[in-house]
């Protein structure tokens, strides 16, 4: 079961009978919001939702998973429970996975991906970022880093994190950007030294249809805070 937020904080969002019901959805804060979907707990069950949620939007997540690493937590920023996500209004706006294992260097390590449309909000919120997209960095001068989805290689440049954090809000991280097939792509890794693991051009892989593998990925762990 996956319960409904707000894309741009973690307030629960209601429909207009309080109940989550219709179509009209709003946060206290931020107003009329489409509907982020992220579980309880980080499973199987619960990431097959997700990805029907998502439909044929991109679902990314690093691949080859390495051993000893699962997916520890996952969003989809779409329309209700039951609205339509295929194609023209009410279809998903975002997706997110983070995975979560160790490095030699680094200790304990999350990689958040998030795929999402422009003024969606969510890379935002799981970068701890005052602005909604990844803001005028992206695309000056040279690239960070670059990845590799499918044929692309997808340069991805840093995004400041000086911002207003509530000093209760884990600051340590490593935020990137760029834009992969027309959508905005965010890479946030905590702690900040992890951004050495992508000295290697990583490849990020859209896991909706990749069918059989996927019952043999791990999942659960720790829920990351964002």
């Amino acid at each position: 079961m996956l319960r409904a937020e707000c894309p741009r904080c973690p307030t629960p969002v209601r429909g207009p009978s309080g109940d989550g019901g219709g179509d009209s959805w709003a946060c206290p804060e931020h107003g009329a919001s489409a509907v982020l979907r992220r579980p309880e707990e980080a499973s199987y069950a619960g990431f097959v939702e997700a990805l029907g949620a998502a439909g044929d939007f991109p679902t990314y997540l690093p691949w080859p998973m390495s051993p000893g690493w699962s997916v520890s937590d996952f969003a989809v920023v779409g329309p209700p429970a039951g609205g339509s996500t295929s194609g023209g209004h009410g279809a998903a706006r975002a997706t997110m996975t983070c995975s979560s294992g160790t490095s030699a260097l680094d200790g304990p390590v999350d990689v958040f991906v998030v795929s999402e449309e422009s003024g969606t909000g969510l890379g935002a919120r799981c970068a701890g970022t005052p602005h909604v997209d990844p803001g005028s960095e992206i695309g000056v001068g040279p690239p960070m880093v670059k990845l590799r989805i499918g044929s692309q290689s997808v340069p991805l440049w840093a995004v400041s994190t000086v911002s207003d954090v509530s000093a209760d809000r884990e600051v340590d991280r490593s935020v990137v950007a760029g834009e992969a097939l027309g959508r905005w792509l965010w890479v946030v890794l905590r702690p900040a030294s992890a951004i050495l693991l992508l000295r290697d051009e990583w490849i990020l892989r859209d896991v909706s249809g990749i069918g059989p593998p996927l019952v043999e990925m791990a999942f659960g762990g720790p829920s990351p805070v964002w």
